[in-house]
């Protein structure tokens, strides 16, 4: 495995946060804070590829939505009700 060259920081934490990183340490489900901060990071880096992702399928259907054509009114209430109506005779 290659090693990977690693950069110190300095983060502020709130007691509690730093309580909990302790107890995780103390615990030994992580090894170290850093291993706590990296999985931390890991984490946040998934959620932003899939922010990431689901802004391009938003950018899409909305493309999609304009290139359709132009929009027609509907009437809410027929509109529910006929949701309505199709729900019950499903039931």
């Amino acid at each position: 495995m290659k090693a990977t060259s690693m950069r110190t920081l300095t983060v502020s934490l709130t007691l509690k946060q730093a309580e909990r990183m302790k107890d995780a340490v103390d615990s030994g489900d992580y090894a170290s804070n850093s291993e706590i901060v990296r999985d931390a990071l890991r984490l946040w880096e998934q959620r932003e590829e899939v922010r990431a992702i689901e802004l391009e399928y938003l950018r899409r259907a909305y493309a999609d939505g304009k290139a359709s054509g132009e929009g027609e009114s509907v009437d809410r209430h027929e509109f529910l009700q006929g949701l309505k109506q199709g729900r019950s005779s499903r039931a």
